[in-house]
């Protein structure tokens, strides 16, 4: 595909193997996500979604290929400093700008819902506790949650835990959002509100990257589908294109199955 000069992640030749190349999690990857590009990631359990959506903030150590992040490849151990002088990579820093979105919503059991909001913006960005606070009230109200600002992880359902770990994320600022399958853990009744959320995100321009079951969030919400199986990407394009009229026999098998 063809370099675009709003390219926020260039993935190029992404390989992931185990067990010395018997196992290839990611067998090749190639592909440009453009700044405001909702990518919505679609294929068989054990095709490679995951592991290529946790290869971008390097959660998932790749065998082979790069990742430019931003003008930089991250894979690299060492880049080359405003002077040209080769320093070690800050990966903690390129993570900074990339929120992460779990199927578990990964919230501190102790801390309220206001604690666990303020707390990287208040460590990592070096937010005083007034201005972290008055940022996460403000993402709390935008997902209707204002109210439960003080109350803790048990206290909520499984939908408001995962809309206040999406709004965790968005407290760092971040210039791309990557959601794992954030529904999959969900009772049904609770998805629609996270999706919602998700939508509103997609909607203000948010680039974002989605690992997900749901075919209806793809067709509607995502600009792009990209659908792997075998560790391969075996098919991009729009949602009408993949949806509509999908060309690879493994796509039409799949989508026959969950359509």
């Amino acid at each position: 595909m063809a370099a675009r000069d709003d390219s926020l992640i260039r993935v190029t030749d992404l390989k992931k193997h185990y067990n010395k190349g018997a196992i290839r999690a990611l067998d090749g990857v190639t592909v440009d996500i453009n700044r405001g590009d909702v990518i919505v990631v679609i294929g068989p359990s054990g095709s490679g979604k995951s592991t290529f959506l946790r290869s971008l903030n390097l959660m998932e150590e790749p065998t082979g290929g790069s990742i430019v992040f931003d003008g930089v490849d991250i894979t690299k151990k060492k880049i080359p400093n405003q002077q040209g002088t080769l320093v070690k990579l800050d990966i903690d820093k390129h993570r900074r700008k990339m929120g992460m979105v779990f199927q578990h919503f990964n919230l501190f059991p102790h801390m309220t819902v206001l604690e666990n909001m303020t707390l990287a913006p208040i460590q990592v960005r070096g937010l005083s506790k007034a201005e972290a606070e008055e940022k996460a009230m403000a993402l709390l109200e935008r997902v209707g949650l204002a109210d439960r600002a003080s109350a803790y992880p048990i206290q909520l359902s499984g939908g408001q835990k995962q809309r206040v770990a999406i709004v965790r994320a968005l407290a760092m600022e971040p210039e791309v959002m990557l959601f794992d399958e954030p529904t999959s853990a969900l009772d049904p009744e609770m998805v629609g509100e996270v999706l919602e959320v998700m939508k509103q995100l997609a909607n203000e321009g948010m680039t974002m990257v989605v690992v997900t079951h749901e075919m209806g969030f793809a067709r509607e919400v995502g600009n792009r589908v990209l659908f792997m199986a075998d560790g391969l990407l075996l098919e991009e394009g729009t949602p009408e294109e993949l949806f509509g009229s999908p060309r690879h026999p493994r796509l039409q098998d799949f989508l026959s199955k969950v359509l």
